[in-house]
Parts: structure tokens; C-alpha cells; sequence
């Protein structure tokens, strides 16, 4: 079940990625998403977006390195959802590929710059996404741990770390990209 799970939340981010849809993930899928992320940045924010790009780009660099295993190039949803599990939510990987686009994502869709997300801040970051409110907002409330009605920096990387690491499909942060399947 817990192979299970991390695959169903692993396979429904390929989906995310391949922005081409054509069942391969490239560089360009990936630095199309990076601009998708960026969206969320206000117009001056040039710091945020390049440092989702950088991530992203790192991100590209790790799934070549450990998934692309027929040297094509491309990265293939089975290539993927086993680099994920073994490389890139490695902890010598993750900072670096996976919170390191979290960091400059929650810097940036804080428009008012008070540290945390409040809900509107937070369902618009989702919109851009392409995540409904009708799911990002419930997300939401799963995510503010501790019920003070905004999401703090801590709560947001916990989250994250939940879609990514937790086997547990009831994690606050499965919910990020709204219910994974059962």
C-alpha cells in the first residue's frame, strides 16, 4: 500500500509536468512548467522566478542523470515515478530539486509579503496551477496545522514533504494537487 500510494501521488505529477502531452517528460516540458510556476510572481519579483527556474532546472538535471535510462533524452512515466522514489526525494536531492521550488513558490505567491499565505494568497497559487478552489480550498485548511488561518513557511514545507515522502494517504499534503485517488 505505501509503494502504492507514493506511486498514485508520483503518477499524477508526471501528468503535471508532461505540459506536452505526449507521455515523455523532456527539459522543455519541465522549463514550461517552471513558467507555469512562475506565473504566481508578481511582475518585479525577478529573484523568485529565477529561482524556480533554477530549481526546476536542477530537477531536469537529476531525472537525466538517474531516470533517462535508455539515453533518449526523455524521461518515460515508469523512468520517473522510480527516479522519484530513489534519487530525487533522496535527501542528498531533495532540498535542492523539490524545496528549493517550495521556498521561491510560497516567496512569491505571498503577494503581501507577511511571511505566510493567507487563504485567498493560497487558492490563487493553486488557480495558477490549474488545482480548482473547489479542492485548494479545503487543501488549505488541512495544511494550516495549527488553525491560525493562514499558512506559515513551516506548515508549507510540511506539506510538501507530505506529498512527496509520506505513505500515508490521509497526509495533510496529499492534498496539494487536491485528493489523490483510493
Amino acid at each position: 500500500m505505501s509503494g502504492a500510494v507514493q506511486g498514485q501521488k508520483f503518477s499524477i505529477l508526471f501528468n503535471w509536468f508532461d505540459q506536452d502531452c505526449d507521455g515523455q517528460l523532456s527539459a522543455g516540458d519541465l522549463q514550461a512548467t517552471a513558467k507555469v510556476f512562475a506565473q504566481v510572481a508578481r511582475d518585479e519579483d525577478h529573484a523568485n522566478v529565477a529561482a524556480i527556474h533554477a530549481a526546476f532546472g536542477q530537477w531536469w538535471q537529476l531525472l537525466v542523470e538517474h531516470a533517462d535510462t535508455d539515453g533518449d533524452g526523455q524521461v518515460s512515466r515508469t523512468e520517473f515515478i522510480a527516479a522519484m522514489g530513489d534519487s530525487v526525494t533522496a535527501p542528498e536531492h531533495f532540498e535542492s530539486a523539490v524545496m528549493a521550488i517550495a521556498d521561491a513558490v510560497m516567496a512569491a505567491a505571498d503577494t503581501n509579503a507577511d511571511g505566510v499565505l493567507s487563504r485567498e494568497e493560497y487558492v490563487a497559487l493553486y488557480e495558477v496551477l490549474g488545482v480548482f478552489p473547489e479542492q485548494s480550498a479545503p487543501a488549505f485548511d488541512r495544511l494550516d496545522l495549527d488553525g491560525d488561518g493562514v499558512i506559515s513557511h513551516h506548515e508549507y514545507r510540511t506539506a510538501i514533504v507530505d506529498f512527496y515522502l509520506s505513505t500515508d494517504p490521509n497526509a495533510p499534503g496529499n492534498y496539494l494537487l487536491g485528493p489523490i485517488a483510493a
